[in-house]
């Protein structure tokens, strides 16, 4: 009896987690709406958006990582300008985007384009570990883009595939 209450709760966490995931996404497009480039500032970007998971440097200014893996299907990038104005916002996970992705790509290089994974799987007989991001293929077909790194933690090689797990909660 313990377990099957355990197995409960664990659904309806996942079940909470999962709603507030899908309710963030849905967000998104009102909050890109209020934002402007050339005109927002880095303030207004951390109003509507938060506090991003990462920040890296470019030669264009900062850019803000903000992750909506792994329940979501798309990751922004946000460029701050050296003038402290919103350069460029930017959904990263593209066929584009992915076409970039070459075998010996440094996996900091990797991050940078695609931002944070869904998920990360390790192969330790192999010593590889595998890269998931989650992501929309026009106009509406859930896919999911896998990357292979070697223990050098460099790209050795990368494809886009159906989300089967999307395929699964849709039956």
């Amino acid at each position: 009896m313990k377990s099957g209450r355990k197995a409960g709760v664990w659904r309806r966490t996942a079940a909470a987690a999962l709603a507030a995931a899908l309710a963030l996404s849905a967000c998104d497009p009102k909050r890109i709406g209020e934002l402007e480039e050339g005109v927002s500032t880095e303030a207004d970007v951390r109003a509507r958006f938060g506090e991003p998971e990462n920040v890296w440097d470019s030669p264009a200014g900062q850019v803000f990582e903000y992750n909506r893996q792994p329940e979501g299907q798309k990751n922004y990038m946000i460029t701050i300008g050296p003038d402290g104005k919103m350069a460029a916002l930017r959904q990263v996970l593209t066929p584009e985007n992915f076409a970039k992705v070459r075998p010996g790509m440094a996996m900091e290089d990797l991050r940078k384009l695609l931002g944070k994974p869904a998920r990360r799987t390790p192969y330790p007989l192999k010593n590889q570990t595998e890269w998931e991001w989650r992501w929309v293929q026009p106009p509406n077909s859930a896919m999911v883009f896998v990357v292979t790194l070697n223990d050098d933690q460099r790209v050795v090689n990368a494809a886009s595939m159906a989300d089967r797990r999307a395929e699964a909660n849709a039956n």
